[in-house]
């Protein structure tokens, strides 16, 4: 692992992990030897970072020298908190990681009194059941959004028909209940929308299909307000 990355997941891990974090702990979360976690502390200490804490003690992130300071109102705090908590909420085990990380690197950037609302925000998110079922491997799917790349599915219908099919996706859509992948479907040539967890295996092509996302989303978004009988933006 390049030096510059695993610098960056050490001060992240720092940012997530409840404090103090003993080097072990580090070593396992960055995949390192104890040893290299206490050079690269004295590394980040170096660039700016106050670390406190030393050997058989534990770690702490006092203060964070690698991002700029944020400023929030309460308010705009409390609207974080609760977007965040409602990405954990989602069903994707990756997203909802992901926003955790959000979360502790916007704590980070923080005040301290900013940091103290953060703590006690009074907006919270549960839900007694699971958003959505059972998901197919979301990672893959994002990824061949952003890459433009085409996905083979083996999707079965709402009448438990199923089809295998070649996808060039293009949105995921988070509804209430519902969990949809918005495609261009090569078998039907046509947009198609997708419930996840009626997709039943998905493998990756070497097809591609940029730069035409962004036309093919235009081009949905003009159907659908056609469908609607909305005037054209």
């Amino acid at each position: 692992m390049p030096r510059p990355d695993r610098l960056f997941r050490l001060l992240q891990a720092l940012r997530t992990l409840p404090a103090p974090v003993t080097a072990a702990r580090l070593a396992d979360e960055t995949g390192v030897s104890v040893r290299s976690i206490y050079r690269d502390i004295e590394s980040l200490r170096a660039s700016g970072a106050e670390i406190g804490g030393e050997r058989g003690f534990g770690y702490c992130l006092v203060e964070d020298g690698t991002l700029p300071p944020q400023v929030f109102d309460r308010l705009e705090i409390e609207a974080l908190v609760l977007g965040l908590a409602e990405v954990r909420q989602m069903g994707d085990p990756a997203l909802a990681k992901a926003a955790d990380a959000v979360l502790a690197k916007v704590s980070a950037t923080l005040p301290s009194l900013g940091q103290q609302h953060l703590l006690h925000a009074v907006s919270q998110v549960h839900r007694f059941e699971e958003r959505y079922p059972v998901l197919p491997d979301m990672t893959l799917l994002r990824h061949a959004c952003w890459r433009e790349e085409a996905l083979d599915i083996r999707y079965r219908d709402r009448g438990h028909a199923v089809t295998e099919r070649r996808i060039w996706p293009l949105a995921i859509m988070y509804l209430d209940r519902m969990l949809v992948v918005l495609a261009w479907c090569r078998l039907r040539e046509g947009f198609r929308m997708f419930r996840a967890e009626r997709i039943e295996a998905i493998d990756a092509t070497a097809e591609r299909f940029r730069p035409q996302r962004v036309a093919l989303l235009r081009g949905y978004l003009t159907e659908l307000r056609k469908s609607q009988g909305a005037p054209p933006p």
